[in-house]
């Protein structure tokens, strides 16, 4: 993941977690900036946090407007612009999902992305109709969630069955009291929720379907092992048998 904008080459494992995402997302803003006769979109990342996707979306050379409730996220985000030569181009504003349309200008723009937000807001769809309502006509959105089978799989695999029935079973995808996650999602929980905000899902994949379950030995240490297993998630990505099992899934919805 080489290109300017894309994964940092020196994070092969950070680059492994969101090959999938970047993929889509690189895709999404050429074909919007194609529409729309525009080399610069106006992007809005929402629980964009310290800049992870903000700081390279703006190395594209887009104009990216954060919004995140913490402080100290936003001070990092600024310093992060800076180091990366893109400060003109990212703005931060604290607030958060269920406040968006107070703190930022409605239908003002061409992207949205809203990753890792909503397995902690108190009502996810009311979010989701915040986040659409930020967009302009024929504007994108880039969901981001944890998937419900991805966790239960790793329950399993780690050899705590109990807590990967109770996931299984769980109306959150919860494996117990002391899971970090409020939330989890399946693929049809997010497209119902998308459709019902007024956005049209364009796509879904599976992200971290292989990763999170290799031994971090093999990939680090076999040779090749990183750029095989990195193919194989991409190949995996869009395929609906492995979006049950996946350890996140990502909606790219469209409105129009």
């Amino acid at each position: 993941m080489s290109r300017q904008g894309g994964v940092d080459p020196m994070r092969p494992r950070a680059s492994l977690r969101t090959a999938v995402v970047w993929e889509v997302l690189r895709d999404a803003l050429d074909r919007r900036a194609k529409a729309a006769d525009t080399a610069v979109l106006d992007v809005l990342d929402t629980g964009g946090g310290t800049g992870n996707f903000a700081v390279p979306v703006a190395r594209l050379g887009h104009r990216v407007t954060v919004v995140d409730p913490s402080p100290d996220a936003l001070f990092a985000l600024e310093r992060r612009a800076a180091e990366a030569g893109v400060t003109e181009r990212v703005r931060g504003v604290q607030g958060d999902a269920q406040g968006l349309l107070d703190v930022i200008t409605p239908g003002e723009y061409d992207m949205v992305l809203c990753h890792g937000v909503l397995e902690y807001v108190d009502d996810a769809a009311e979010s989701i109709r915040h986040v659409a309502g930020a967009l302009r006509p024929a504007g994108s959105l880039s969901l981001l969630a944890a998937g419900r089978g991805g966790a239960v799989l790793a329950r399993a695999l780690a050899g705590h069955f109990a807590e990967a029935q109770h996931a299984l079973g769980d109306p959150d995808g919860r494996w117990g009291s002391g899971d970090s996650l409020p939330r989890r999602f399946t693929a049809d929980e997010l497209t119902r929720l998308v459709a019902d905000a007024g956005l049209r899902a364009a796509s879904v994949h599976g992200v971290r379907i292989f990763a999170d379950l290799v031994p971090g030995v093999l990939v680090d240490t076999e040779p090749g092992a990183l750029d095989a297993l990195l193919r194989l998630e991409l190949a995996a990505a869009e395929e609906p048998g492995f979006h049950a099992v996946a350890t996140q899934l990502h909606v790219l919805a469209e409105r129009g």
